[in-house]
């Protein structure tokens, strides 16, 4: 049998307390989901990341129901770029590089309409949005402030790309002592193989990084009395 606090995930069940975990949507941005954004320009199909809407929806909506503490991340840049390291505004080719004209207004910075979240997830009042700079949640930003503030423990990770900003994050949690969990189909990649093997390196060696699961688990944790 099951704790009631307990969600089913690999390697092993994740015992939380729920008036200490959280949930952390990133980058779930229309410059990486839709047609037109910066993801579609590099070449991308952006159907394999929009296939993680729906069930981040459910997800998000259990969370509130459950009042979990939730924050929202967006990468993203300040007009100036003076927030931007060199090598990653060179990256790229043509017009398809960080702070150019794209069909969204200026690729990846803020205040454009492609840096904005989509409607799909967008957040509540009560639910703080972060704007970072590089590919994890915590750098740069006071999200690890936040966390303690409200004396989190463990974090319920979602968002886009599983392999790059979800990754990163999940690493510097575990870090700084937080438990993630990540279902996996509340993620995506551009690259399914790249989706599968970041999971598995997050379960791997007993959970080296944190567990793998997915939304109906996780909801079914957090409707249990």
């Amino acid at each position: 049998m099951s704790s009631p606090h307990e969600i089913q995930a690999e390697p092993y069940p994740l015992a939380f307390d729920p008036k200490r975990i959280a949930l952390v949507i990133i980058d779930m941005q229309r410059d990486f989901l839709e047609l037109g954004g910066f993801g579609a320009m590099l070449g991308n199909d952006v159907s394999l990341l929009r296939s993680a809407i729906i069930p981040c929806q459910n997800l998000l909506q259990a969370a509130r129901a459950a009042g979990l503490f939730i924050i929202h991340t967006r990468e993203g840049h300040r007009p100036d770029l003076s927030d931007a390291p060199p090598a990653k505004l060179t990256r790229g080719k043509g017009t398809e590089r960080i702070g150019n004209i794209g069909p969204m207004g200026r690729i990846l910075i803020r205040g454009e309409a492609g840096h904005d979240i989509i409607p799909d997830l967008a957040p509540i009042s009560g639910e703080p949005v972060l704007d970072k700079p590089g590919k994890g949640a915590f750098y740069q930003t006071d999200l690890e402030l936040l966390l303690k503030n409200k004396n989190i423990s463990t974090l319920i990770v979602c968002g886009v790309t599983t392999e790059v900003c979800v990754h990163t994050t999940v690493r510097e949690a575990n870090d700084r002592g937080f438990e993630c969990v990540v279902p996996a189909d509340c993620t995506a990649s551009y690259f399914p193989e790249f989706h599968e093997v970041a999971l598995r390196m997050i379960a791997a060696q007993g959970g080296i990084f944190g567990w793998v699961s997915d939304s109906n688990a996780i909801i079914h944790a957090l409707q249990t009395p």
